[in-house]
């Protein structure tokens, strides 16, 4: 191999002078950006409002985060990261490499720059010759300026802030959302390293750096635990297109049973339909037929799907905000439930029900679990499924029981919004022990999961598994049901289906 040649290069793109004034030249003029300011850009003031107050005087670091090889040269579909995308705005694939900075102003408050990578110009090797960032590979970007009415933000190009986040970095305290950017958290890192030389010092300085990034994270983890206004409009939507996406599913049943693999079938109808209706799914969409149904992350989707089946979908369209819906249903292929089927599914109906009914506002956040195990322990005690001497008391004791977890190993709900996950990072007394308040957004979804090898199980329940969740987010006397549009109870669930299900 030449010495010179160090990367090998396929693509053989010219690099002569002439190319390259040949390829700047001969483009009509740019069309004039009208991008108007969005909608959400009054709300995300708010948001940075409130991060500004609770850091004051410090430069606050939010990364979009960077592309994410896939293969090869190619990369996975971009997606921000969350916290970025709820301080700004910016959802779908937007702004790969883009930095938030809320940089401290004179006077007290913040200043919001949005760093970002803004559209090259037509005389550059990026605009032809990179297939990553380049215009003739992956699409116009938008302008500085642009942006900057778009978002409400002041905007820079991205080149400058790799010198403007170590300024004054001895006097002001800089912390970055460290998970979000390696190579912007090793930036970060590096300006922080120069206000101390002594190596010992310099290891516990970087110690207590990270601790306080660890702070920020949780501040904005926190922060989502109550949707506004324009958040709970982008919930409703997104359950709008979930519900669309289920009854696409629905008509394709028979040819889920026909194909074989009938899993993916379902699977691929779901996931069209999400690309369709927004951004694509926001989580891997677990679609389990009879026993798969059991495993609880069942995201092969490899199953047949066969006459008289359950199958267990749990899916959720993630819209261009990045906000995404988080539903399941237990639906009978052939539109009609067995008397097995039905037993058990009127079990996890009534479950939920006292799930829902428990979500108010003053109530506490694992008050759903309480309600909705209570009824599952109910019924498996009813049934004869727990040990001798167990009573619905003994085995909802955290302490001595739980038996009834055998058959429904999950909690009841978690919080949801840009994450199917979200606000994973608060602490368990703004979490778990918290009071619902008005605008928090979460599942309600028990289970009962029989295997067919589990001998514990009457025979004829062996295998069914069912779940049903919806989402559900606290009023100020209530609860709202964001999920309305999917039937709920057996006997809803089958006068859905026969509207749906094609008529031979």
């Amino acid at each position: 191999m030449s010495e010179k040649q160090t990367k090998a290069e396929h693509r053989g793109i010219p690099v002569t002078e002439e190319f390259r004034r040949y390829i700047a030249s001969g483009w009509a003029p740019r069309k004039e950006d009208t991008t108007p300011r969005a909608s959400v850009a009054d709300y995300t003031e708010r948001r940075r409002q409130a991060l500004s107050e609770a850091f004051p005087g410090e430069r606050l670091v939010v990364p979009a985060g960077g592309l994410k090889v896939r293969s090869n040269d190619c990369d996975y579909l971009f997606r921000p990261h969350s916290a970025f995308a709820h301080l700004t705005g910016l959802g779908a694939d937007r702004e790969p490499d883009a930095v938030l900075v809320l940089e401290p102003a004179e006077g007290g408050g913040h200043e919001s720059v949005l760093y970002f990578r803004p559209a090259s110009g037509r005389d550059t090797d990026e605009f032809f010759a990179d297939s990553r960032y380049g215009e003739f590979w992956v699409g116009p970007r938008p302008t500085l300026a642009s942006t900057q009415v778009e978002l409400g933000i002041t905007t820079r190009d991205l080149s400058q802030f790799e010198t403007e986040v170590g300024k004054d970095v001895g006097t002001v305290q800089v912390r970055v959302v460290r998970d979000a950017d390696v190579v912007v958290t090793a930036q970060v890192d590096t300006v922080r390293a120069t206000v101390c030389q002594d190596e010992g010092v310099a290891e516990q300085a970087h110690q207590e750096a990270v601790t306080a990034d660890q702070e920020l994270a949780r501040f904005l983890s926190t922060l989502r635990l109550c949707k506004d206004d324009w958040e709970a409009e982008q919930m409703r939507q997104a359950c709008a297109a979930t519900a669309r996406a289920f009854e696409a599913v629905v008509a394709e049943f028979p040819e889920a049973v026909r194909r074989g693999r009938g899993e993916r079938w379902i699977e691929g109808t779901f996931n069209r339909t999400a690309r369709h209706e927004g951004n694509g799914v926001g989580y891997e969409s677990i679609c389990a037929a009879a026993d798969h149904a059991n495993t609880l992350h069942w995201v092969r989707n490899t199953g047949d799907v066969r006459p008289g089946d359950l199958v267990l979908l749990d899916a959720g369209i993630e819209m261009d905000s990045l906000f995404t819906a988080d539903i399941t249903r237990t639906l009978p292929v052939d539109g009609r439930f067995t008397a097995a089927q039905r037993q058990v599914y009127d079990a996890v109906f009534a479950a939920q029900s006292a799930g829902i009914a428990a979500v108010r506002p003053g109530a506490k956040f694992k008050d759903v679990h309480a309600a909705a195990i209570r009824v599952i322990a109910e019924h498996l005690y009813a049934w004869g499924m727990l040990p001798d001497g167990v009573d619905v008391e003994h085995a909802l004791d955290p302490q001595r029981g739980a038996w009834h977890r055998r058959w429904m190993v999950h909690g009841t709900s978690h919080h949801l919004g840009l994450d199917v996950h979200d606000c994973a990072l608060a602490l368990r007394e703004d979490y778990m022990d918290a009071d619902l308040r008005p605008g928090m957004v979460l599942t309600v979804e028990p289970g009962l999961y029989f295997k067919e090898d589990d001998l514990l199980v009457p025979e004829d329940w062996r295998g069914i598994g069912v779940r049903i969740e919806d989402d559900v987010m606290v009023t100020e006397d209530g609860c709202e049901l964001l999920s309305h549009h999917l039937p709920r109870s057996a006997e809803d669930v089958e006068a859905w289906m026969a509207t749906v299900l094609p008529h031979s």
